[in-house]
Formats: C-alpha cells, structure tokens, sequence
C-alpha cells in the first residue's frame, strides 16, 4: 500500500542507494584515489574442511512487549475486543446523534462465558439514535482498498431495544468505506458474522457500530481481522510484519518471552492452557510491560508461526518464578508440581500424537502433524539457589518424559547438566566490540551457548548506524565459534512506535507501515549468508582506539554500603596522594550518594546504585592505587576507580559485582561501560576487611585482593577491522564478512590461501551509511540499508576497500 509521493520517495532512495554502490565500486577498482585509506590483510586458510557452524545459529526471539503481538504481527483490527481491559470501556467512545442521551458502560451480569465477564452495555435513549459506538483500534485501523476484513461480534438487546446495528468501517470525516447491518437482535447471547470488503485505503480507519432505537444493547468480542493474513491463516499475523521476519530466514524462533512469561507476580505468570481455543474463551491478561492482552497470539499460533517462518520452536516455560528484576514472587517448592506438569503438558501439545491428551487437542485445533520442537528453556533471566532446585525438577522431569528435548538453563547451574546455557547481554557500541573475540577463547567443554538476548543500547538513538556495526562485530566472534554458540537472536523484536515500552529494536511498525532498523539489516546479512564450517583466518589491521593512560582515582558503591580508609597513590615512590580521613574528605568531589567521613574511614551509607566519589589530577598516570575497604551491608561489594578523566569516562575493578558473583576491571567510555579484564568468580563478606592494590603502567593493569593477583592484562586498542569467513559446502561459496568499525577506509590484502582457483566475478552486499546516527524510520526506512553490487577481478588474492563504519559481505566461488 504505497501512495504516489511513497513510490516517488522510493525512487529517490534507490538513487541514493545507486550513487553509494558507484562509490563502493569505484573503491574496488581504483583504490588510489582514497590515498589516505588505513591498510589491512585478511588471510584465510580455505584448505581446511572448517568446524562445522550451527545449522540453528541465527534466529529470533518474540516477546510481547511495545504491542509487538496486539497491536503489531497479531492481526487482530479492534482493541479491547472483549472489553477486559479495565472497568472503563478503553479504546470505545460514543459518537453521533444526541452522545448525552446515550451511555456505554461495563457490564458483568450475564457474562459471554465464564473466563471473560465483561461487556459492553450501551444505553441509548428515546431521541438519541442514531448514535454509535466507535473503536480506533491500536492507533488506526488501516485498510486497503478491495481487501476483506471478517467481523465477528457478540451481542444481545433487552426488550426495548427494537431495532438494528450497522457495523461500517468509517474514516475520521464520517466516509463509509464498508457496513453491515445486524439484523435480528435477540435477547440472549448471539454471535453476529460478515465479511467487510474496504472501499478505500485509510491506515486510521475505525470501526463504527450504529444503533436505530432506544433500549439497552450489551457488546461482547467484537472482532475485525483481515482476511488476507500470512499464509492465510485465519486468527493469523500481520502479513508485512510476517514477512519481514520471513525475510530474516530465521532458524529458530524463541517465545514467548522474556519477561511477558514470568510475570511481575506470580498471579500474572503466563499461562499457556488460556491461550488455546476459541477466541472468545480465552481470558485477557494483564502484562508485564504494562498493557492487557487478548492472548489470541497463543501456544497453538506460536508453533504454525514458526511452521510458516521455516524456524525450530524455542519454548520458554515458567518456572514458578515472577521475574527477580522486579523482586517478584516464587512458587513454594512443594507447589511447583503444577507447574512441572504445565511444562510437560506443553510439550506434549506441540509433539505427542494425535492419541495422546495434548496431541489430540492440538489436532482438534488444525493440526494432526506434531510440530518439531527440540528446545526447552526452563524460565527466564533467573538465578540463585532458588532456581537451581527449580532447574532440576523440570530437568529430571522433561528428560523422563522426552529424553531428545534439549533442556536451556538461563544461569550457571550445577545441580543439573545444561544442555545449552543462555547468555543476555544489552551495553555500549564499546563493549560489543571489545567482545568480538569473546567466545574465541571459550571452554570447549563447557555447555554450549544460546545469545538469547543481545543489542546495543547505549548511544544507539532509536536504532542507529553505531549500534548495528558493533553488534555486527560481536557477531563476527558469534559466527567464528559456532560450534559453541549454537543459537543468537536479537532483541526485542518489535516496536509499535506510538508505544515504545523499550529501546531500540529491531522493526519498527505503526497500522499500516514497518520499516527495519540497521539492526535489522545485520542480522539479515548475517542470516541469508550462510556458511556450513568456518574457515581459519587472520586479520591484521590497524588499531581504531588508542588506550587512555591517564587520569584521578575514586570510589564507589552499587546497592551497597561499604566504608573506605587509607587511600594512597603513589607513582615511582613518590607519593601524589593520601588520605586518612582524619582531616574529613579534603579535595573529595562526590558524583553520587551519602558518603560521610565516620571514625577514620570514608563511608556510603545509600542503598542507591552507581554512588560515586573522586580525587586527583587527571593527569597522573603510571601509579599504584592502593587501600583498604569494608563492606557494611547490600548486594554487592566493591568499586575502586582509576584513570578517571571526567564523570563519564574511567575505569573501575568491580569487586563483588553482578549480584557479588564476581570480579571484573570495566571500562567507561561516553557513560558506556564494558568489561576489559578477565572475569573471575568471587564474593564480598559483610564485615570483614580487605587491602586492596591496583597497579596501571601504560596499558597494563594488575588488581591484588589481599595481596592476591586477580587481573593482569592490557587494555590494547581495538583493531579497526572484525571478520569471519566460512564455507557453504553445499553451493562451493566462500563468505567473507567484515565489519570495519573505524572513521576511515581500510585497503585490505585479502588472501585466500589453499584455493587453486576461484570465478573471477564474485559478490559484494555493503551496509554503510554517512553518518553513524544515521536511523531508519517509517518516513525514510530505506536510509540505511544493504547495497549489492558485482565484484570483478577476483583472485586467491585480491585488494578491496572496506568503507568507513561499515559491514561488508563478499561472497567467492570456487572453481
């Protein structure tokens, strides 16, 4: 549905997009002309047969969070279809005739059914009619011109009421596009039908139900949804959403949450029995993300989603846990039974046979054929010994039952094996980049990862350039080690931009328009160029970052009260600050919290997060930072900063943090942190005393705990050019991608070493932009997006120019 100024604005992308494709080829072929572009060599070793890459690496995650279900894929036309939402009719309004003599209102005598006991009930008196009760829908209810949309309603009259309902589909203005009259009005409980065929294309039509008499009417589960869904699936999705994710070729597709599934309390926990069958039966729930659902997005449509997306079902199941970020609730071990059973039950919905209880039911609701699910994720984001006993009764359970299913853990857990651990990670352009190499040094005996839930989230706009080519860096790392990270997705998936309840994500939507963000378009590269084994390879290039070596020290707390004494720096044996406090906290500037000066020692007594306090020159450089510290109470422990140039760029040893499970040097860069050591398993105690020691010279940094070496290692500069090259044994292609995330061009030697010979024109698929803040948008949604373009003068070795902030795909093949 593209008016003509859309299709002109189209044209002026695709021109846009055409002039940066000349650009890029013109780097291939006369390269001299970037004189002052950086040089790098990529050489990859395609003589080997490669460890193999997981079949499931990329795929989705869906969670219902910023109307990603209603309101978003969920075709759905008609918010607060059943009127659950509140005790006010949300998102109905009177319209028309004389509105002060006619009066909506909620209704709960004399429900539809049992599971939703709200209707509308709607007064109208002598002399208001005709007058109507309309419905907006999410923000608009966006037709197209020819296309059908069902209508389903329930309603009833009392004994006044005499005459008919016309249900149309209107504009703003009062244009009827389509109607339908309800004739025949009785006084019990009667489901109403039609089929409504559009005049029109209006993206913020409404729905428009009129009355001809005075009396009382009562509405209940008024439906309108578009014939024309994906796969014409009737209760289906939103077709260009659909797509869009279709266009990923996702592997695999997690849900349904996240946190949607754990609830904030235990009563709100998602239960996936009321999400099955008649519409009408299902019973709305509120969400953790602060809206109701009408959960018509349920169990049975989730599997058909990914059976039409091609994708393996992730299914996430409760735990018996509220979601421990909001300090919610658990089960009593000796109820988790009921939950177990859930679980089990689920399963048996997606892949018992038609004989089985679940099965049969699944087979009543359309589909015979079980659905191919191999994976299990036993809660969410949950950890602590509470989970461990949770993990292991559904562990020893769901193996009992169905020994294949691949059992997820969403924390380190030793009470059972992991099968796959989830690992979630949201930070800075900074950290994701530092982490390229993460995986690259991972335990090969350890339990394979699932990077559930990842995205840049720190100066990343509302999905910018910058965000993408960071995580497309990470990704490069994910891909090179596919034999222990099995499976990724991003997230969240979906925003309806007139709710945004996070950021970014990865497709933005409002009723009648979507568009991906550059995220968007590197997990599709990522996705459609698909490698079966990894090749080795070697990159060197030039490094981007050089490593700040100076600045002032200080401390700081996190949830935590801790009390700090004799504070000293020294450098070369001359001593450049010290403090014992007994003159108070001369020359200190607190950033944040209460710190006190208390018998000798310099305290914080806030429970707050990120309390800090600093001291120096920002000059020093090449010093021993030493102290002694004490924690009084809280969740965590210890943070002992260094190198601090201003309040947002610095470094600090996290001493107890993330929950005091652990030790970590991180580093803050424009207020966005990452981690630059070792990460090393260790705990805080309350009351007990600790000398501690930091010693930076140069890039090198050592952190002593008790006189104990816990970190040793340089914070080296970052190179400028990240890569994974793979081969797709299936179709002979070598797939080389790149990701340069530095400002200035890079000219790389490429090397293709063991390959006798390759065809001489091979492809290039290049995302890039002018501007690292450059966004996509429902406006402009081709701003940043791939450009492909032929590749000439191939060879086992050839030159090619990488552009600034850029991730470039080359696809070879051989001979």
């Amino acid at each position: 549905m593209r008016s003509d100024s859309t299709r002109r604005r189209f044209g002026r992308e695709i021109a846009v997009r055409l002039v940066r494709l000349l650009i890029i080829a013109t780097c291939v072929v006369l390269p001299s002309v970037l004189v002052q572009a950086q040089k790098a060599t990529v050489d990859v070793d395609a003589s080997a047969q490669g460890t193999p890459i997981s079949p499931v690496l990329w795929g989705i995650f869906f969670e219902e969070i910023n109307h990603a279900g209603d309101g978003g894929i969920y075709a759905e036309l008609v918010r607060n279809r059943s009127f659950e939402d509140a005790s006010i009719p949300q998102a109905w309004a009177l319209i028309g005739g004389d509105v002060n003599k006619s009066r909506i209102t909620i209704d709960t005598s004399r429900p539809l059914n049992t599971r939703n006991t709200r209707s509308l009930r709607w007064e109208i008196d002598e002399g208001a009619s005709p007058v109507s009760v309309v419905n907006e829908g999410y923000w608009g209810i966006a037709i197209e011109k020819g296309k059908r949309y069902r209508l389903s309603l329930y309603c009833r009259r009392d004994e006044r009421f005499r005459g008919n309902l016309t249900v149309s589909l209107q504009g703003t203005n009062g244009q009827v596009y389509a109607q339908h009259t309800l004739q025949n009005i009785g006084t019990q409980w009667k489901q109403f039908s039609a089929v409504l065929t559009s005049s029109a294309t209006d993206p913020r039509a409404r729905l428009v139900i009129t009355a001809d008499s005075p009396g009382t009417v009562w509405l209940d589960m008024v439906s309108l949804m578009p014939t024309d869904t994906f796969k014409g699936r009737a209760n289906g999705l939103r077709k260009d959403l659909a797509q869009m994710l279709a266009e990923l070729k996702p592997s695999f597709l997690r849900f349904p949450g996240g946190c949607f599934v754990e609830g904030d309390r235990m009563r709100n926990a998602l239960r996936w029995r009321d999400t099955l069958g008649d519409i009408a039966e299902r019973p709305s729930r509120w969400c953790v993300w602060d809206y109701t659902t009408t959960q018509g997005l349920g169990l049975h449509e989730y599997l058909q989603m990914c059976e039409d997306l091609g994708a393996e079902p992730l299914l996430v199941v409760n735990c018996g846990m509220a979601c421990q970020y909001r300090n919610g609730d658990a089960v009593p071990p000796d109820a988790l039974d009921e939950w177990i059973e859930d679980a089990l039950a689920a399963i048996e919905y997606a892949i018992g046979s038609p004989a089985s209880k679940w099965g049969a039911l699944r087979a009543k609701n359309g589909h015979p054929k079980p659905f191919p699910l191999r994976f299990v994720e036993v809660g969410n984001e949950n950890w602590g010994s509470a989970y461990e006993e949770r993990y292991a009764r559904f562990y020893d359970a769901i193996k009992a039952r169905f020994p294949h299913i691949q059992i997820i853990a969403n924390s380190p857990v030793r009470s059972r094996p992991m099968d796959i651990l989830d690992e979630h990670y949201y930070s800075s352009p900074e950290w994701f980049i530092s982490q390229a190499s993460r995986y690259d040094r991972y335990n090969r005996r350890g339990p394979k990862i699932f990077v559930g839930e990842y995205a840049v989230t720190q100066g990343c706009g509302t999905g910018n350039l910058r965000a993408a080519i960071a995580e497309a860096a990470f990704m490069t790392g994910m891909e090179r080690n596919g034999d222990i990270v099995v499976m990724a997705a991003y997230a969240p998936l979906f925003v309806n931009v007139n709710d945004r309840k996070w950021n970014p994500n990865l497709i933005g939507f409002d009723s009648s328009r979507c568009y991906g963000t550059p995220s968007y378009y590197v997990q599709k590269l990522f996705s459609v160029y698909r490698g079966t084994h990894v090749l080795p390879l070697k990159v060197d290039a030039p490094a981007v970052t050089v490593t700040e070596t100076r600045g002032a020290v200080g401390l700081g707390t996190w949830a935590t009260q801790a009390e700090y004494r004799d504070v000293k720096v020294t450098h070369n044996g001359q001593t450049l600050f010290a403090s014992d406090f007994s003159q108070g906290a001369i020359g200190w500037r607190v950033v944040r919290g209460d710190w006190q000066v208390v018998d000798g020692s310099y305290r914080q007594n806030s429970p707050a997060t990120d309390c800090r306090a600093v001291v120096g020159d920002t000059a020093w450089t090449d010093y021993t930072l030493t102290l002694r510290a004490r924690k009084l109470g809280g969740a965590e422990g210890f943070l002992i900063m260094f190198r601090v140039r201003d309040d947002n760029n610095w470094y600090w040893w996290n001493l107890g943090g993330w929950g005091n499970s652990k030790h970590a040097v991180e580093k803050c860069v424009g207020g966005g942190k990452s981690i630059v050591s070792n990460e090393v398993p260790g705990s805080i105690e309350t009351g007990r005393w600790y000398d501690i020691r930091i010693e930076v010279q140069g890039a090198r940094i050592r952190c002593y705990l008790d006189d104990k070496l816990i970190h040793d290692f340089e914070d080296k500069p970052l190179p400028a050019l990240y890569a994974v090259a793979s081969r797709n044994h299936r179709t002979r292609e070598v797939i080389l991608k790149v990701v340069n995330v530095s400002n200035r061009a890079v000219e790389t030697e490429i090397r293709l070493q063991g390959v006798r010979s390759v065809q001489s024109l091979g492809k290039v698929v290049t995302l890039t932009s002018d501007s690292l803040d450059d966004e996509n948008s429902l406006q402009n949604p081709m701003r940043v997006a791939p450009v492909e373009s032929r590749l000439s003068g191939v060879a086992p070795q050839f030159r090619y120019i990488f552009p600034r902030h850029s991730l470039t795909v080359i696809v070879l093949k051989e001979r």
